[in-house]
């Protein structure tokens, strides 16, 4: 099995609804993805030969996908009163939405299913909230 990975990084706030202890609290982080892609055989022929797919297109995709939560709040739907999280806004902060708890462990499964569906065959993600702390995600075989 042939494997390729790519990672980027991006600063974002989130905090933890309902979470007892200090990362209930709004807080950032340097969170790191990385996205590992698979295949059991290699490119025969052409400009790919001897390769899975193009390093330069899957660093370009990694890189788009999370660029695109860099420097926001990210807020998990309900999980703050409409009118601070309009004030927020209104007052010009970048915020996104997503619809799961913004934990490492979250953001592995949606990154993975982000890039399965461009196409990759994703083996695993792992998302760092610290340098030394993170979570992965991969499916099961029966997937």
């Amino acid at each position: 099995m042939y494997i390729l990975k790519s990672e980027h990084s991006f600063d974002s706030a989130h905090f933890l609804s309902g979470y007892k202890g200090k990362c209930a609290n709004i807080h950032g982080h340097r969170w790191k993805v990385e996205v590992e892609v698979q295949s059991e055989t290699l490119v025969k022929g052409g400009q790919l030969d001897g390769m899975i797919i193009d390093f330069g297109d899957l660093k370009k995709d990694v890189k788009a996908m999370v660029d695109a939560y860099d420097h926001a709040l990210i807020v998990q739907v309900g999980s703050m009163r409409d009118e601070t999280l309009n004030c927020i806004k209104q007052d010009g902060f970048n915020v996104i939405l997503v619809d799961f708890r913004t934990t490492a462990e979250n953001f592995a499964e949606f990154f993975f299913n982000v890039m399965k569906e461009k196409g990759y065959k994703v083996k695993r993600t792992t998302v760092y909230e610290t340098p030394t702390n993170g979570a992965s995600y991969e499916e099961s075989e029966a997937n």
